[in-house]
């Protein structure tokens, strides 16, 4: 049994982490997920990904057992989720969070990474490193601010207390609370959407608000000029004029 399961259809793929009791991200599950991402972005059969939890846990983070038996592998450990939150960041592909339970740490982290987070009722947030006398490793004092601001930032990462999904959506760390039997279903249906839009615009749109430097303007005046060359701007513009929906090719 994998320690990620993966369903695909219709150009989206689903990976439901399956690592019990909590779904702990250890160096296998990053090494699986790492493994699927450069899988999913070779050639143009996917479009967009699904990350969720097998059972009532997104991701209770890091590994803890595992953590402590690395010793000297601590360091490689750390840097590879660091490295794979990155390629999700930044990866060609549009990837939704479907977060059907408990986000701590790292879990929480790998939300985070996701271009758009869909919360289940039930799902709690937190990163509770400070309590272990630790910080977040994988993005958590990056990400966290940018989302949801420096005022709230500071209080998830100072205190460690955990939020439930309500205050997740109200402070902008969420976009969506649904109900739990919808979750999936309607993680899905925005992937199925990202994954009819056309592909090089969606990179473009996240390499873009992954590096948002002092040169961004010029970035994205680089970026529009390139991509009104490519067919795809083509046919987004003639389908508009003759009123119809656009295929969208990649190229």
């Amino acid at each position: 049994m994998s320690v990620v399961e993966v369903n695909e259809r219709d150009g989206v793929a689903l990976w439901s982490l399956n690592n019990p009791p909590v779904n702990a991200i250890s160096f296998e599950v990053l090494e699986t997920m790492e493994q699927l991402l450069t899988a999913a972005e070779v050639g143009d059969a996917l479009r967009a990904v699904v990350i969720t939890g097998h059972g009532m846990t997104f991701a209770a983070g890091a590994d803890i057992q595992g953590f402590m038996k690395l010793g000297g592998g601590l360091p490689d450990f750390m840097r590879k989720g660091a490295e794979l939150y990155r390629r999700l960041e930044s990866s060609r592909l549009p990837i939704v969070a479907a977060i059907n339970g408990v986000a701590y740490g790292g879990g929480n982290e790998l939300a985070m990474a996701a271009d758009i987070r869909l919360a289940s009722v039930k799902a709690r947030f937190g990163q509770p490193e400070v309590n272990l006398g630790i910080i977040p490793g994988w993005g958590g004092t990056v990400r966290l601010p940018r989302l949801v601001g420096m005022a709230h930032a500071r209080r998830l990462l100072l205190t460690g207390d955990p939020i439930d999904a309500k205050e997740a959506y109200r402070i902008g760390l969420v976009d969506q609370v649904v109900d739990p039997q919808l979750l999936v279903d309607t993680a899905l249906n925005v992937a199925d959407r990202l994954a009819s839009l056309p592909p090089l615009a969606l990179q473009a749109i996240k390499t873009l608000l992954a590096d948002p430097g002092a040169d961004s303007q010029d970035r994205e005046t680089a970026a529009i000029q390139k991509l009104m060359m490519t067919a795809d701007a083509l046919e987004g513009l003639r389908a508009f004029m003759e009123k119809r929906r656009p295929t969208f090719q990649g190229h």
